[in-house]
C-alpha cells in the first residue's frame, strides 16, 4: 500500500486506527523478513558465517538471535512472559557445529511463523491488553513496536553485512544509487 492509499484510509471517518495499526505492523514485519531474505540470498555459505572482526556478529548469529527472540516473544504471546524460561539468549550469539545455514534458516522460519501466527490472531481490542516481557508489563501495541524496531535494527545489520560480503555482485534491494531522479521521472510520467 503506498502512502497516498494509507493517508486516504486513515482519513476515512470510520477507520479504526487500531485495526490499521495491526494491518500496518503485519505488513512491516513481512517487509523486514523479505528484505533480510533477499540480502542473505546474495551471500555464500562461507560469508553467511564470516565476521568482520572478533567483536562483530555474523549473519548466521543475527539469524540465530532473531529466530530465538521471535520464538520467545511470540509463542503464547498474550498468555505468557515474552522471555520464555527455556530461552538461552547468550547462546544465540554462539555458533556450534550443529548450526548450519540450513538449520539456522529453519529456526528463522519457525520464529517468523510464531510471530505471524500471533500477530494475525490479534484483534484491535487486544492492543490495549498488557503482556509481560521479562516481568515488565507492556501494552500489546508497545510490545509490537519494540519488536519491529529490534528486528529492523538487526535486519539492517544483515543487509549491511550481505552487501559487504557480496561486493561487486550485490544487487540492490531498493533504488540503485544514482537512479532516484530516473525513477521519479517515470512516476511523474505515469500521472
Amino acid at each position: 500500500m503506498d502512502d497516498r492509499a494509507i493517508i486516504a484510509r486513515v482519513a476515512e471517518p470510520a477507520i479504526d486506527l487500531r485495526a490499521f495499526f495491526l494491518e500496518d505492523s503485519r505488513r512491516e514485519f513481512r517487509s523486514l523478513k523479505r528484505l533480510a531474505e533477499k540480502a542473505m540470498a546474495q551471500v555464500s555459505d562461507r560469508d553467511f558465517f564470516a565476521v568482520l572482526d572478533p567483536e562483530s556478529n555474523s549473519i548466521a548469529v543475527l539469524v540465530k538471535h532473531i529466530a530465538g527472540n521471535a520464538r520467545s516473544r511470540w509463542t503464547d504471546f498474550l498468555t505468557s512472559d515474552g522471555e520464555k524460561p527455556d530461552r538461552k539468549r547468550d547462546a544465540e550469539f554462539e555458533l556450534t557445529s550443529a548450526d548450519t545455514r540450513g538449520s539456522l534458516l529453519e529456526r528463522w522460519e519457525s520464529g517468523w511463523s510464531a510471530l505471524f501466527a500471533s500477530i494475525e490472531a490479534l484483534t484491535p481490542s487486544d492492543l490495549a491488553r498488557e503482556v509481560p516481557i521479562r516481568g515488565e508489563p507492556h501494552l500489546v501495541m508497545r510490545a509490537i513496536h519494540r519488536q519491529l524496531t529490534h528486528y529492523a535494527d538487526h535486519i539492517g545489520q544483515i543487509v549491511l553485512l550481505s552487501k559487504h560480503w557480496a561486493g561487486g555482485a550485490w544487487q540492490t534491494l531498493s533504488i540503485a544509487r544514482g537512479k532516484s531522479e530516473e525513477l521519479n521521472q517515470k512516476l511523474r510520467d505515469r500521472r
